[in-house]
């Protein structure tokens, strides 16, 4: 006798990764349902890549305005911001994008279910008091950040709360060396906001290119960053002007606000997990297989709670794998090498492949084309900006590994070199391809002298 269930899919999660999911299973005929407890469309959409970027575009003008002179242009007064309008717009944005997610639910066959999803056993999910039986149930309930906890530090905000402050701060600390804790300082700065970035480590984005971060660095603070490296937050206190933020090295530093970008971590907490089978990293992060399957036969997991490329694109890439594994004929696979990505700090980096450390590591001899210029922007508009290219080869067979960029539209450039490098193309493929002139983007197809 076969075993009903009221769905034959139950997502947990509305992000990316889970709508992907729920829209694909009920085109193909089958019963789903997608509880979210908070808002469709997930971190990227809501306190994420989407409101990020509309804030980094805010915190690019004041250099466009003084670029501009250099071009003809004389603005009458000091531009000034209004955050109320800035932050106001971008929320009215992201209920637009909302809403089409709520479309995109609704109009697959889906059901929407408003309301927090727990685990209650295999195939049991609770959600309002209600019990709702599944086949199969998908956790996609993404990341979480993460405060440490210290003397004073209830007084400190995490990247969520940076998308709805009330007022924009006179002075920010912000801390961390990843790329949320990079983004936020070039907006805050870009912002007029006096910004201190303080770092435990000795260098920024370390899990990336070294020479390429190392620039990244040096442009963040020519732009007037404040750089705290080898430094480590020890205490908050609140004073009458704010807050006092005291250092490892007995150092302190006034601010009206101190944002912890530190990292996140799986939201698992409460979902109900030790009524399963279901196993965890130490990081907090679902055990799954290569079908994404936990150690619960009813039970899958993917995007950024499972930990492995913590991307919305990829998240969706591991949806439409886990669809035709459990509804097709298993032929979708995910490919986790050469994902571009970017980093929207100012400096702006993107990046393709292996790092000049990681070629070295796994190849007995490459080659690095290295170029650093300044872009055309900058010889009327008097700005020190510049940007810097990279190409990673295997001398050997001549396959370009890894390409890097620093530098104004880094990924929108990146993003074209990225088919390059999952085509597996050659130096000689770059070098034998026509540049578009004049563009930044030529550099990587006329870099002809090896570096090193």
């Amino acid at each position: 006798m076969t075993e009903l269930f009221d769905y034959d899919l139950f997502v947990i999660g509305a992000g990316s990764g889970g709508v992907r999911a729920a829209r694909m299973a009920a085109a193909l005929g089958k019963k789903v349902a997608v509880a979210e407890e908070r808002y469709l469309g997930g971190t990227c959409v809501n306190v994420g890549c989407v409101p990020k970027k509309l804030f980094v575009y805010a915190s690019q003008f004041p250099e466009l305005f003084h670029a501009s002179a250099g071009f003809g242009w004389t603005i009458p007064q000091s531009p000034t911001l209004d955050w109320a309008t800035l932050r106001d717009n971008k929320t009215a944005e992201i209920e637009r994008l909302n809403s089409i997610y709520h479309d995109l639910i609704d109009n697959s066959g889906a059901d929407l279910i408003d309301g927090r999803a727990t685990i209650d056993g295999p195939h049991r999910v609770m959600v309002n008091n209600h019990t709702y039986t599944a086949r199969t149930i998908l956790i996609a309930t993404g990341g979480w950040p993460y405060i440490p906890e210290f003397p004073g530090s209830e007084h400190a905000i995490s990247s969520n709360e940076m998308f709805y402050l009330d007022t924009l701060p006179k002075t920010a600390v912000v801390v961390g060396g990843g790329y949320i804790a990079v983004e936020f300082a070039g907006i805050l700065n870009g912002l007029g906001v006096e910004t201190h970035l303080v770092y435990r480590g000795p260098s920024l984005l370390k899990a990336f290119d070294r020479e390429m971060s190392e620039k990244i660095q040096e442009g963040m603070a020519a732009k007037g960053v404040n750089m705290h490296l080898n430094s480590d937050i020890k205490a908050i206190n609140e004073t009458d002007a704010g807050l006092s933020v005291r250092f490892n090295d007995q150092t302190s530093l006034d601010a009206d606000l101190v944002l912890y970008a530190t990292g996140r971590k799986a939201n698992t907490a409460g979902l109900g997990l030790e009524t399963t089978k279901v196993r965890m990293h130490d990081n907090g992060a679902i055990q799954v297989d290569r079908n994404f399957a936990t150690a619960d036969d009813s039970i899958y997991a993917l995007g950024d709670v499972i930990d492995r490329v913590q991307l919305t694109p990829v998240a969706i890439q591991e949806a439409m794998v886990l669809v035709d594994h459990l509804y097709g004929d298993g032929q979708v696979t995910i490919d986790y090498s050469n994902i571009p990505t970017a980093v929207f700090c100012q400096p702006e980096f993107a990046t393709v492949g292996l790092t000049e450390e990681q070629a070295r590591a796994e190849y007995s001899d490459i080659a690095v084309y290295l170029s650093d210029f300044k872009p055309m922007l900058q010889t009327l508009g008097g700005g020190a900006d510049r940007i810097t290219m990279k190409l990673v080869v295997d001398t050997e067979s001549d396959r370009v590994l890894g390409c890097h960029m620093v530098g104004e539209h880094a990924a929108e450039i990146i993003q074209g070199m990225a088919i390059a490098l999952k085509a597996e193309a050659t130096k000689a493929h770059f070098d034998a391809t026509v540049g578009i002139h004049p563009s930044a983007a030529e550099e990587f197809v006329t870099m002809r002298n090896k570096s090193r």
